[in-house]
């Protein structure tokens, strides 16, 4: 830095709003959004989650309405999580492969009312469909089984490519399962469907609101910490992302966002692929009780939040703030 005080005075472009915008270095608008929704049984439903105060569970008819108005607010890219009825999920997620489970309906509803006029990203994990809540199948010391889980998680990729989804967005944390979806989209005639890879993906305390919205966290037995990254580990994260690339992933992810800002920023700077951060459940949830509780003003605690992951180098943010913030930007 060259100058000195006072020919160099730094508050001189921090003086008026306008100054503020023409020297602002991150910008951050609705395109930069990914909108996750929660898809729920019947028609004409809408199930308040209480641990994720103002989300929803929505029928497929509710969904096509949301995905109709990300359109409107510039919101690029919806993300669709099913909730499975008890009585469909078995230990083995076999609902994951039926052509007509909640989530490919919500795919086929969405695809015919909007076309290409917004992206359908897709989660990749059985967890929403086992009746053990684990990511994978569990042989019989409960111990997650990678290949076998991988086998099931290709099928249940190419099942939602058929649907017409657009993004295919693996959770699971498998070994080696982006390139076998990778290799399965291109022999099943989904040459263009891009996969965004949970490529580090960290076993947190902050995903607790998300599995009652998916209604496996009163299911879930044991942990997710043999599959999911250890949170003091950040080398290990740069092995998973290398490996997820040259696999074929077309962008990654990182999730938990906020206490992983360090991971997302060496991402971008190693690799100079596009990184994606997912504003998990949590996270929203302590935005919500701050403005509740009046200790925090919402609009200014997510904006500040969302400007950080795109400081840090997010090509975009998965966020359940998505629709509120888009309002927000577009005045």
């Amino acid at each position: 830095m060259t100058g000195s005080y006072p020919n160099t005075r730094l508050r001189r472009t921090r003086a008026t709003g306008w100054s503020r915008a023409l020297h602002r270095e991150t910008v951050l608008t609705p395109a930069d959004l990914i909108w996750p929704l929660f898809v729920t049984s019947g028609t004409g439903v809408e199930e308040p989650i209480a641990t994720l105060p103002g989300v929803s569970r929505w029928s497929v008819d509710g969904i096509v309405a949301r995905a109709k108005e990300a359109v409107d607010l510039g919101i690029p890219v919806v993300a669709l999580f099913p909730n499975t009825p008890r009585e469909l999920r078995s230990d083995d997620g076999a609902e994951a492969h039926n052509p007509d489970n909640l989530m490919c309906q919500a795919i086929r509803a969405i695809k015919d009312a909007c076309g290409d006029s917004i992206g359908v990203l897709t989660d990749v994990a059985l967890d929403p469909y086992t009746s053990h809540g684990q990511d994978g199948l569990v042989n019989d010391a409960g111990y997650v089984v990678n290949d076998a889980t991988v086998a099931m998680l290709v099928d249940q990729a190419v099942n939602q490519a058929n649907a017409g989804a657009d993004i295919i967005a693996p959770s699971d944390m498998m070994d080696g399962r982006i390139h076998a979806i990778r290799m399965a989209l291109e022999m099943n005639g989904h040459p263009n469907v891009q996969i965004m890879s949970y490529a580090a993906k960290y076993a947190s305390a902050f995903y607790g609101p998300f599995r009652d919205a998916v209604g496996s966290g009163g299911l879930l037995k044991g942990d997710k910490k043999a599959y999911q990254m250890d949170p003091a580990n950040a080398d290990e994260a740069m092995r998973e992302v290398a490996l997820d690339i040259a696999e074929g992933a077309d962008s990654v992810m990182v999730k938990p966002g906020l206490a992983y800002l360090d991971i997302i920023y060496r991402v971008k700077q190693r690799f100079d692929v596009p990184v994606f951060a997912y504003q998990v459940s949590g996270e929203y949830a302590m935005i919500e009780a701050a403005q509740a509780a009046g200790i925090g003003d919402r609009d200014a605690l997510v904006l500040e939040k969302l400007i950080a992951f795109k400081r840090a180098g997010c090509s975009g943010i998965l966020t359940y703030h998505a629709a509120h913030v888009a309002r927000l930007l577009n005045g």
